[in-house]
């Protein structure tokens, strides 16, 4: 999936796009996440312990908002319609920019549900045939793979199969440092540079068709 030049290219920049969110979302949420599901699950489990039943609910709506917007990206892959990807891509856009709008009108809360969805459906952009696909919003399972790619290429294995990985780790990073200098800079309305970035991509993506690898 990440052979090619295209793939990995539009991998890493949605990479950087879901960085670039969740720096956002993480600032404004005070330690909450709107595309790392992994960390909210644990602050669910540790708020539950601790009996925060509020800071629990709104861990566990993000994690059901995050599953709902992954289940509608893998209905538009499973809908066999044409140009899927694409259309991932603009579904995204126009939730991020739904979300900038609903803060523009003094709607936060619902900025980021609308957020939230989007980061959930971007992880079905390279979804075949109702698989699982390539996770674009979060990097652990990344990281494994360099760890596993480096230690194969050690022992005789293909020398740079580990480079691919570390790029979507090092693209999410770098997009989430641009997402935090972006919301100290004018708060949630960074969300329009996001929905812009993703409209921009559909638009790319359109104009690069051809079969997912």
């Amino acid at each position: 999936m990440l052979q090619s030049r295209r793939n990995l290219a539009l991998a890493c920049s949605l990479s950087a796009l879901a960085g670039y969110v969740d720096g956002i979302g993480y600032l404004h949420l005070g330690g909450l996440f709107v595309s790392f599901m992994s960390g909210n699950s644990t602050r669910l489990g540790v708020t539950l312990a601790e009996g925060h039943w509020e800071h629990a609910l709104e861990a566990l709506g993000l994690i059901v908002l995050f599953v709902g917007g992954a289940a509608a990206g893998s209905l538009i892959v499973l809908s066999r319609l044409p140009h899927r990807q694409p259309l991932i891509l603009l579904a995204e856009a126009l939730l991020l920019a739904g979300a900038a709008l609903a803060y523009a009108f003094g709607l936060p809360n619902l900025a980021v549900a609308a957020i939230v969805l989007a980061m959930g459906l971007e992880n079905a952009v390279f979804q075949i045939d109702g698989g699982a696909g390539l996770g674009l919003t979060y990097m652990t399972g990344a990281l494994v793979k360099v760890g596993q790619f480096a230690a194969a290429a050690l022992t005789g294995g293909a020398r740079w199969a580990w480079l691919p990985n570390l790029s979507l780790w090092a693209a999410l990073v770098i997009g989430a440092l641009l997402g935090a200098l972006a919301y100290r800079w004018i708060n949630l309305a960074a969300i329009w540079f996001a929905a812009a970035i993703a409209f921009a991509l559909s638009l790319l993506v359109v104009a690069t068709a051809r079969q997912i690898d």
